[in-house]
């Protein structure tokens, strides 16, 4: 499988205000420090980490939502950093995006109609078109043609995801980020709309990056995890092999909060200690290194590279991960 969508050292830094009146000192808050990862076609790529860790900012970035401060972007091929204009609307058909919140995404004023149209109007489809189109995403999703003269206070919270995914779909797109698509959902509900998920990416043919800091569901849906701390990444490779022997000790550390689903199974938990750092003055060498249990001098002067760290391609940006050379 090609590369649909690859991402070279993205860095987005948002400036910040200094309350000193005479300081010259410029000020940046690093959400999104320097990845680089590739999105084959057909699979879903899990980005993960904890609250604050970038993932959503580079999920933006990524669509072109938010211009990257360095770095490039590539959709199919083609360098799109620089793209503006008509050349970057054009591009919209291509990649969508799936919001976190189902009750602040739909705009209240508007029928289910006139949401999930919207897109395809501002493209000029025809109108007969356009209507077969939504009848169509609305049985797909789950709901009715019944439907759509309503309007969203009229739905659950599970009914309005379902009806932003349909929106998401309504220009066939190629790649669709799904920014926490289910985190604002009940459990139950999060596994009916993880299921559609899946089945509508076998039918349309979509790419996925996934972002979410529930491991069990990023599991579930994912072909490779990436992990995210401080606006870098730290790991990434299969999900199966990052699950089943994660190298990187915060990943380790993520997945030991994984709830059980047998009882009786013992599990030893990792407790990580003291705060997340500040992005706005990260620490030294490995970010990691100020709540890493096996921290040394080198981690505090030496930032890490990814590194392959396991046969089946697994990376990992630590210093105490031994790599693996390819014979």
């Amino acid at each position: 499988m090609s590369a649909l969508l690859e991402v070279k050292d993205i860095k987005k830094h948002f400036p910040i205000k200094n309350d000193a009146v005479f300081s010259r000192e410029k000020r940046v808050l690093k959400a999104v420090d320097g990845i680089s990862f590739s999105v084959k076609k057909g699979e879903t790529l899990g980005l993960v980490g904890e609250s604050g860790c970038g993932k959503s900012t580079a999920g933006r970035v990524m669509l072109k939502l938010l211009e990257p401060t360095s770095g490039e972007i590539y959709f199919k091929g083609e360098n799109i950093t620089n793209f503006r204009g008509e050349k970057l609307r054009k591009l919209r058909r291509e990649m969508q995006l799936i919001f976190q919140d189902p009750y602040a995404s739909l705009n209240p004023r508007k029928s289910i109609e006139k949401i999930i149209s919207e897109p395809m109007k501002i493209f000029n489809i025809p109108r007969e078109e356009r209507e077969k189109r939504l009848d169509y995403l609305l049985e797909v999703v789950g709901l009715s043609a019944y439907h759509k003269q309503r309007y969203p206070h009229e739905f659950s919270g599970g009914q309005r995801q379902r009806i932003g995914i349909a929106r998401s779909l309504a220009l066939d797109p190629e790649l669709v980020i799904c920014d926490e698509p289910v985190s604002a959902l009940d459990v139950s509900i999060q596994a009916q709309v993880i299921n559609l998920m899946e089945d509508l990416q076998a039918e349309f043919d979509l790419t996925y990056v996934f972002i979410a800091h529930d491991l069990s569901v990023v599991h579930h849906i994912s072909d490779r995890v990436a992990v995210m701390y401080l606006g870098e990444l730290v790991e990434i490779g299969d999900a199966q092999e990052v699950y089943r022997d994660p190298k990187h000790p915060y990943t380790q550390a993520l997945l030991s909060a994984v709830p059980q689903v047998n009882p009786n199974e013992e599990k030893q938990r990792i407790i990580l200690k003291g705060d997340l750092p500040s992005p706005q003055n990260p620490p030294s060498g490995c970010k990691f290194h100020t709540r890493c249990p096996f921290a040394e001098e080198i981690c505090r002067t030496s930032k890490p590279s990814l590194r392959k760290a396991s046969e089946n391609g697994v990376m990992a940006a630590c210093h105490f991960v031994k790599e693996v050379v390819e014979a």
